[in-house]
């Protein structure tokens, strides 16, 4: 069913490797997405440029935020270091947050370049299930990351997680009968 795109090189690899009369295609990445998609396209289009941005971006908004805090600002009815020291602690969020989605996807992607610029280079199976366990798992991490780091989100994250996990929560606290809604 999968892999129609790459259907005649499967039969010829068929019909190298045994006599048999029916193509039996194993359900594979490699054989249903080609790799020419997924290296040139998917992360030298889709995926590199803009991890590189947004890492230029991040270390010009910490640069800036280093120079506010760093500048004396005379007699302001606002505090600048509170200000920019919020500021500094959602970038770094958002910055914890691109390096690890660069950590979880670039091991990935990496496999795949190899598989595709060296293909007589053999990849242990056990490192590309860890890469895909890892990119299935950057989903996971950034509501953590947001509950860690900024306080509104880990609060409700935590009454989430006590609703419907551990099975605690205060019954009234989301029962729609003792609201009023205005509608």
């Amino acid at each position: 069913m999968f892999g129609w795109n790459n259907l005649n090189k499967m039969q010829k690899v068929q019909e190298m490797n045994s006599s048999q009369s029916g193509l039996t295609i194993s359900c594979q990445f490699e054989n249903v997405i080609s790799m020419e998609y997924m290296v040139y396209f998917n992360f030298f289009i889709w995926v590199l440029p803009p991890l590189l941005l947004m890492f230029i971006i991040y270390l010009e908004v910490f640069k800036i935020i280093r120079r506010q805090l760093n500048k004396k600002v005379a007699s302001s009815s606002t505090d600048p270091e509170k200000y920019y020291g919020k500021e500094l602690k959602i970038a770094k969020s958002l910055a914890l947050v691109l390096f690890l989605f660069a950590v979880s996807w670039l091991p990935l992607h990496t496999r795949n370049c190899i598989s595709f610029f060296c293909p007589s280079c053999k990849t242990h199976s056990i490192l590309t299930y860890i890469a895909i366990f890892l990119t299935h798992g950057n989903s996971a991490m950034n509501p953590i990351v947001y509950a860690f780091r900024i306080k509104k989100f880990r609060t409700t994250f935590l009454q989430i997680w006590h609703q419907y996990f551990c099975c605690n929560a205060d019954k009234n606290a989301n029962n729609i009968d003792n609201t009023d809604i205005a509608i």
